[in-house]
């Protein structure tokens, strides 16, 4: 294609994406990114251990949309600015006035920067606080040698502004540079080229060819080692964690070729994974070229690399093809969802994904007894002005995945497979609407075949509480199967030595202990333990359901186990249901709250909001 072309091309497809949301600017950022754009980053930064900080500047390149605005508006969350430039015709920086508005406890301080003009850089020098929600300082006690200390960063959803001042908004995509420095001994990794040679010598350099929004800035700063899984595919560990890691994560370059089979092909160079400590809050993240990792996926046995499946799947939705702001949640997340059932019947066939796949179902269905109607939407009808009208996020998972595999399954995969493909393709690198994913279902699926789902039913799947009476349920066989071991074993009809239980998968395992809970005795329970180590198990997905169900039976000989998993292990999905078993009961609560006293510190402050909010009802 001839370059001016390309050229109108691109201009078409910018000016199709901007009018979907001109006039519906995030209501989490304070960017008027309608005015003016950042389109590339440069970061030079110093991590002080000593005093949890970044210092240092951030360059921003600027598009100006409005011929007239001459005033960039950024999102920023306790940083400290020494001083910001404008950079002239010249290539000359010249200081500027700005000012930091009041804090909001939920979007920050908004940073006005006055401009001569419109110049086509600014640098903004800066330092973060040691308070900065992005990042995690750790001590090297919270390590696994002792030895160094660590940092991480996790900027979803709006916490890149407490690193960085920047348009914290998913609706604005930049490429980025960075040169960081780090006390000798430790490396720097971030969600850009990794070099696993870089020895750091006049700080460690990265390129983000890429654009990507400003939730997939990531930094990781410790004591690290690397391996090479693949071709293109790689993991960084701590020294006592890399073999394990590189076991567990073996599969990865395999599960690439999945997805690219099905998808299209992967965009981003390389795919590496960074294994944190224990203390990351959730599972993973999907920064790209550089998938964040809690450690409780490794179980030894590649049990739970579903897991890395979800995280993969992200190259194509969420990071390839983005959620213009945080309404549009399920755009991601149930996308995402949907693709990593795919890539597990890709890559261990029907029956492990179809196992998932039911347990991702019924445990959907159970957490809506605990969510209000209007949160069990997919997005709301209200305009996209306040957070406030958001649904829940962790149904947007399962419910979003549901949703699409329906039109999967009554369109069929020949259609609807290249139809998916379509989606990532036209829409790469850009970030959309439900608006728009909308129009494109129409246009290119139900146009061709009505019947796959009539208005109404679309409707009541993106707004309607609840999942549809429509839609078809997975059945796993073996999970069937275990349906009528799990009732004989509540009614006392089998033994607990009777349980053959040496050909089960952990989603067996999870489904037992899911269907046990809040029906077994505590006698049942420590039968279970006794007879299979379920307190003392690899797997932390089991070990969660068994704790849970331990706790809500009032098994108390489980509490040794339970206090060290709490005290070594810091991911929300296990922690924050744990200690709200744990409120159920007078002694249980003062168990919890003396373990949570002690453990508070080793959590991430994200894990330390939520069970703080428990804590203080």
């Amino acid at each position: 294609m001839k370059k001016s072309t390309l050229l109108r091309a691109a201009a078409c497809a910018f000016v199709t994406q901007w009018s979907a949301y001109a006039f519906a600017l995030d209501p989490l950022s304070y960017a008027r990114y309608d005015q003016v754009r950042t389109t590339a980053l440069h970061l030079d930064l110093k991590a002080d251990f000593t005093r949890k900080t970044l210092s240092g500047h951030a360059d921003l390149t600027l598009n100006w949309l409005d011929k007239s605005a001459t005033t960039l508006d950024l999102d920023t969350r306790e940083l400290t600015i020494s001083k910001i430039e404008a950079q002239d015709a010249a290539g000359a920086w010249k200081p500027v006035k700005y000012t930091l508005d009041k804090l909001d406890k939920e979007k920050g301080q908004a940073l006005h920067v006055a401009l001569p003009g419109q110049p086509g850089k600014v640098r903004i020098h800066y330092h973060t606080a040691p308070t900065a929600p992005a990042l995690q300082w750790l001590t090297p006690k919270q390590t696994m040698s002792g030895k160094h200390p660590f940092m991480f960063s996790q900027s979803q959803p709006i916490n890149a502004r407490s690193f960085v001042p920047i348009q914290d908004t998913p609706a604005v995509r930049f490429t980025y540079t960075a040169r960081i420095e780090a006390p000798q001994g430790l490396r720097v990794v971030m969600s850009a080229d990794n070099d696993p040679k870089a020895t750091g010598k006049g700080g460690w350099k990265f390129t983000m060819p890429q654009p990507i929004p400003s939730y997939l800035l990531a930094i990781g700063i410790g004591e690290l080692e690397a391996r090479t899984l693949g071709g293109r595919t790689g993991v960084y560990a701590e020294p006592q964690r890399i073999k394990a890691a590189e076991y567990e994560l073996a599969d990865t370059e395999k599960m690439v070729a999945a997805a690219e089979s099905l998808y299209g092909p992967y965009r981003w160079g390389r795919y590496d994974m960074l294994v944190l400590p224990p203390s990351f809050p959730i599972g993973g993240m999907e920064n790209p070229r550089l998938t964040f990792l809690t450690p409780t996926m490794i179980a030894g046995d590649r049990s739970l690399v579903d897991l890395i499946a979800h995280e993969l799947a992200h190259s194509w939705s969420g990071n390839l093809v983005t959620n213009a702001s945080w309404k549009h949640w399920w755009l991601n997340e149930g996308f995402t969802t949907y693709v990593t059932t795919r890539i597990l019947e890709k890559m261990y066939g029907e029956e492990v994904a179809t196992m998932n796949l039911q347990l991702e179902q019924e445990e959907a269905l159970a957490s809506l007894k605990d969510l209000p109607k209007a949160k069990q939407a997919l997005l709301t009808r209200d305009p996209d002005t306040s957070s406030e009208h958001y649904t829940d996020e962790g149904l947007a998972y399962p419910k979003g995945a549901w949703f699409l595999r329906t039109l999967e399954q009554r369109a069929g995969r020949a259609a609807f497979d290249p139809f998916l493909r379509g989606w990532f393709d036209q829409r790469a690198f850009q970030s959309v609407t439900t608006e728009q994913f909308v129009a494109y279902l129409r246009a290119n699926l139900l146009a061709k075949n009505p019947k796959i789902m009539s208005d109404a039913e679309l409707d009541e799947w993106l707004y309607g509480p609840g999942i549809p009476a429509s839609a078809q349920r997975a059945v796993s066989a073996r999970l069937t199967k275990l349906n009528d071991t799990t009732e004989r074993w509540l009614k006392g009809d089998i033994k607990t030595a009777q349980l053959d239980t040496k050909g089960w998968k952990a989603e067996e395992w999870m489904k037992f202990l899911n269907d046990i809970d809040n029906k077994a005795s505590a006698a049942k329970l420590e039968e279970l333990d006794k007879a299979f180590g379920l307190a003392k198990t690899g797997n932390n997905e089991v070990a969660f359901r068994f704790y849970r169900a331990a706790v809500h039976a009032g098994y108390r000989g489980v509490r040794p186990n339970l206090e060290t998993f709490l005290m070594s292990v810091g991911r929300q999905k296990f922690v924050v249901p744990l200690y709200g078993a744990l409120r159920a009961k007078a002694d249980d609560r003062a168990f919890a709250e003396r373990i949570y006293k002690a453990a508070r510190e080793r959590y991430h402050p994200e894990t330390q909001g939520s069970v703080d909010k428990q804590m203080n009802k």
